[in-house]
C-alpha cells in the first residue's frame, strides 16, 4: 500500500470513530457560520462591496480593542504585525526593553535586534510572569528605554503577563508600551485604552475563530507620533499608508478578501452574545481545564499568573510529551501542541480557545489521562472529569472578578 493511501485511510478510520477535536493554542476550530463566509463567491477589494465590508467592521474592531483608534488589519500572520510594530515605531540604534518569558518573547527580541534596534531582557523563567516592580526599575536604570515589548499572553508557557500594572507604569513615562495580544485578544479582556497600551496586535487564528493569514494592529495617539516622526522608508508594513486607506475603509495592498468576510461574521457572533459572555465562558473554561489535569496530578506550568484559552502542564519524569500528544492523536482524535524549543518534549499544551466548548475540553482531557498512562505515566485520580466540570460550572456562575467589576470596558 502506498505510504500517502496508508495516512488516508487512518484519517478515514479516525474521523469515523472520533469527532476530530483541534485543540491546540492556534489554529482553532471554525464556526460553521464563519465556514460558510469563507466560501462565499469572491469579490473585489476596491469595489463598493468589500468597501461596505470594511466600514462596517471599523466600530466592531474598536469595541473588540477596547479604543477609540483606528485598527488596522493587515495581509500577514501575527509575526507580521509585531515587525510592522516593531519597525514603525522604534529607529535602529534605540533601545527596546523585552519582556522574555518564552518563545514568543524571544521573539520580539530577535525582530527587534533583526531592525538594528538595542534590547534589555527581562528574562523570566518558564511559568514565571514578569513582575511589574522590575520593569520600573530597568526603566530608572536605563532611561534610553523608548519602548517595552511583552506578551500579553505567552502561547509557549501559558503565562499572562500583567499588562494592566506595565500600562500604568510605562504611561507615566515616556516610553511606549507594545502588546502581543495574538493569543489574548477575544479570548481575555484586553482593554487597550483603559489600560493604557500603546500598540495592540492580534492574529486572526486564535480567539477570532479564523484561518490563519490576518493581523489586526491598533496605536494609541502618541504610538502614531513616533510613526509620523521615524517615516520609516517601508514599502509593505507602511502604518501611515495602511492608516490613510483604512480612512477609506481599504486596504494598502491586496486584501485577504475572504478573511475580512470571516472576520465580519466572527465579530456579529461575539456581538450576538456579548463580549462579556465570550470571555467568561473562555474564563470557565480555563478554570475546567486547569482542575481536570491538577486532578490527574499533573503540575501546572503556570501556578498563578495564567493565561485563559491555554493550558500547559509538565509531564512527569520519563514520560515523553511526543508520545502522549501522538496517541491522543492518533486514539481520540485529540490533536494538542507540546512544547516549544528546550520545552519541546517536557510539556503538553491544552488550547481551549475560539470556538471550543466544555464537551472538546472534556475530551481533551480524557485523552490525556489515557495517553498519559499509556506513555508510561501513572495517575490515581479517581474522578478528574467531574472535579473538571465541577470547576467548570462554578467559574460560569461566579465568573472572573475582572468580569464582575464593570471597571474595565468589554
Amino acid at each position: 500500500m502506498a505510504p500517502y493511501q496508508h495516512t488516508i485511510n487512518t484519517l478515514f478510520w479516525i474521523s469515523m470513530r472520533n469527532k476530530p477535536r483541534l485543540l491546540t493554542p492556534g489554529p482553532t476550530p471554525l464556526p460553521e457560520e464563519v465556514r460558510l463566509a469563507l466560501a462565499k463567491d469572491m469579490i473585489h477589494h476596491r469595489k463598493a462591496d468589500f468597501i461596505r465590508i470594511m466600514e462596517s467592521l471599523s466600530p466592531k474592531l474598536q469595541t473588540l480593542f477596547g479604543t477609540t483608534q483606528q485598527v488596522l488589519p493587515l495581509s500577514c500572520s501575527g509575526t507580521g504585525a509585531m515587525y510592522a510594530a516593531i519597525s514603525n515605531l522604534l529607529q535602529p540604534g534605540e533601545t527596546a526593553l523585552v519582556v522574555e518569558g518564552g518563545k514568543f518573547g524571544e521573539r520580539w527580541r530577535e525582530i527587534a535586534q533583526a531592525q538594528g534596534v538595542l534590547t534589555i531582557s527581562l528574562v523570566q523563567q518558564p511559568g514565571e510572569a514578569v513582575a511589574p516592580q522590575d520593569v520600573a526599575q530597568a526603566l530608572d536604570a536605563h532611561p534610553e528605554i523608548k519602548a517595552v515589548l511583552v506578551q500579553a499572553s505567552e502561547t509557549s508557557t501559558g503565562v499572562m503577563h500583567p499588562v494592566h500594572e506595565l500600562g500604568t507604569i510605562t504611561a507615566s513615562r515616556d516610553v511606549l508600551l507594545v502588546v502581543d495580544g495574538i493569543s489574548a485578544v477575544g479570548i481575555s479582556p484586553c482593554p487597550m485604552d483603559a489600560w493604557q497600551i500603546d500598540c495592540l496586535l492580534t492574529g486572526s487564528q486564535k480567539g477570532l475563530m479564523l484561518p490563519p493569514g490576518l493581523a489586526l494592529i491598533s496605536l494609541s495617539t502618541r504610538a502614531w507620533a513616533c510613526v509620523e516622526k521615524n517615516a520609516a522608508s517601508h514599502f509593505y508594513f507602511n502604518l501611515l499608508a495602511e492608516r490613510d486607506k483604512n480612512t477609506r475603509h481599504q486596504t494598502l495592498f491586496t486584501s485577504p478578501v475572504n478573511l475580512i468576510q470571516g472576520l465580519a461574521v466572527s465579530l456579529d457572533l461575539f456581538a450576538s452574545q456579548g463580549f462579556s459572555t465570550m470571555y467568561r465562558k473562555q474564563w470557565a473554561l480555563t478554570c475546567m481545564a486547569r482542575a481536570g489535569l491538577t486532578s490527574l496530578g499533573l503540575d501546572l506550568v503556570a501556578p498563578t499568573h495564567f493565561t485563559w484559552g491555554l493550558t500547559s502542564v509538565w509531564m512527569p519524569g520519563g514520560v515523553s510529551a511526543s508520545a502522549v500528544l501522538a496517541h491522543a492523536a492518533k486514539e481520540y482524535g485529540v490533536v494538542m501542541a507540546g512544547g516549544q524549543g528546550e520545552l519541546k518534549n517536557s510539556i503538553v499544551r491544552l488550547g481551549h480557545m475560539g470556538y471550543v466548548d466544555w464537551a472538546d475540553v472534556l475530551a481533551g482531557l480524557y485523552a490525556v489521562q489515557q495517553s498519559l498512562h499509556q506513555a508510561g505515566g501513572y495517575s490515581a485520580a479517581r474522578r478528574p472529569l467531574e472535579d473538571a466540570m465541577q470547576a467548570y460550572e462554578q467559574a460560569w456562575k461566579q465568573g472572573h472578578p475582572l468580569l464582575n467589576t464593570g471597571e474595565y470596558p468589554l
